[in-house]
């Protein structure tokens, strides 16, 4: 029986933080260099009736240099044609 007015708390533990290989962990659709991010708006149809629907930036996988060091990373084309990374041979 739940009664009003009356909090409850849940104990959670801490659980330890891993790093996935990017093959294997949930991939956001976000520029690792500017941040640039999915926008949000509408399909239109004919009948101009609103639907949701998401643009998502133009995101490459390329091997760029970080710290000296050669990585892979989800770069927008905009950063890539802008030269703001330096590519790992």
């Amino acid at each position: 029986m739940a009664w009003r007015g009356v909090a409850t708390t849940k104990v959670v533990a801490i659980a330890e933080v891993v790093t996935l290989p990017l093959h294997l962990a949930a991939v956001s659709k976000v520029c690792a260099i500017c941040g640039k991010k999915p926008g949000f708006g509408h399909h239109r149809s004919h009948s101009m009736v609103a639907t949701n629907r998401r643009f998502d930036p133009n995101l490459q996988r390329v091997r760029v240099l970080l710290n000296g060091k050669a990585t892979r990373a989800y770069v927008c084309t905009r950063c890539l044609k802008a030269g703001k990374v330096q590519k790992a041979v």
